[in-house]
């Protein structure tokens, strides 16, 4: 199966943030707990050079505790200000003003010295699509600000929207990139939903998850839908379907169906908290 999905607006989408790179002071960059390295579009370090930067880890929830610290520290090691969150429920964006204000003392103190005073820090939050940045806009400005969806490609336009009297926010739409060198990284964002599902051969998709998931967790699909995890990836895809009660007429079973399913329990944690990469597999 091969992953890509770069429709027009991106390119404009890019060449927006260029233009106006020049306006900001912190690029906050929001990243899938579950992939932190592949929902990191590579465009946005060449971007952002020169500015103070901030890694924020989106649903944290989502992913095991202890990947999610040695991402933090991964991270901190490279020298990014990080923070991990779950922005639909609000935990962890508490943090985040105080975090922003670290993260650019330094402009904070030249401004000083120059007696600017009271001016804001410009903020541009930046990220793929679907990883939940109008969510996080949202809930940091504690209002409707963007629109948010759980489909990639919501946002298709830049918005100011001005914090407080300390932090102004640029909204910029997500943004992948025109071609993945290595297509595990594809796969990787397809599972999550940053890759339209309507391009996608979903019971090839689901297959390779069940695979990754006899792998490095044993038994979750054992106890979520009663599967012989020895069996090979296809056959176990049946099961779910016998599980789900997945039927066509004539009890034939429903794999289409079935592997949708799963997808969306693996999406929204009914399956637990699963890291899809691990932190040493990037040194």
């Amino acid at each position: 199966m091969h992953f890509q999905w770069y429709p027009g607006h991106m390119t404009k989408a890019k060449r927006m943030m260029q233009e106006n790179i020049k306006l900001i002071d912190l690029v906050i960059e929001l990243v899938d707990a579950r992939i932190p390295i592949s929902s990191r579009n590579p465009d946005i370090d060449e971007l952002g050079k020169h500015k103070a930067r901030l890694i924020v880890l989106n649903k944290a929830d989502l992913a095991q505790d202890k990947y999610n610290d040695a991402w933090m520290e991964y991270f901190q090691e490279k020298g990014y200000a990080v923070v991990k969150i779950n922005a639909k429920k609000g935990s962890g964006m508490k943090s985040i003003q105080g975090v922003i204000a670290q993260a650019c003392k330094e402009k904070i103190e030249r401004d000083r010295k120059r007696g600017i005073l009271n001016r804001p820090v410009r903020a541009m939050v930046v990220g793929i699509p679907n990883v939940g940045k109008s969510t996080f806009i949202n809930s940091l400005a504690g209002k409707a600000c963007t629109k948010t969806g759980n489909k990639p490609g919501v946002t298709k336009g830049k918005q100011w929207i001005r914090l407080n009297k300390n932090v102004e926010l640029l909204d910029t739409p997500g943004i992948l990139w025109p071609k993945f060198e290595d297509q595990s990284v594809g796969l990787k964002l397809a599972f999550i939903g940053s890759i339209k599902d309507e391009i996608l051969q979903t019971e090839e998709l689901v297959c390779r998850l069940i695979a990754f998931l006899k792998e490095y967790y044993r038994g979750i699909l054992a106890e979520k839908y009663e599967v012989t995890e020895s069996e090979d990836d296809y056959e176990c895809l049946k099961a779910i379907a016998r599980c789900r009660h997945c039927l066509l007429q004539g009890d034939v079973l429903d794999t289409e169906k079935a592997a949708r399913l799963m997808l969306d329990d693996f999406r929204n944690g009914r399956l637990g908290k699963i890291t899809l990469e691990f932190p040493q597999e990037s040194y």
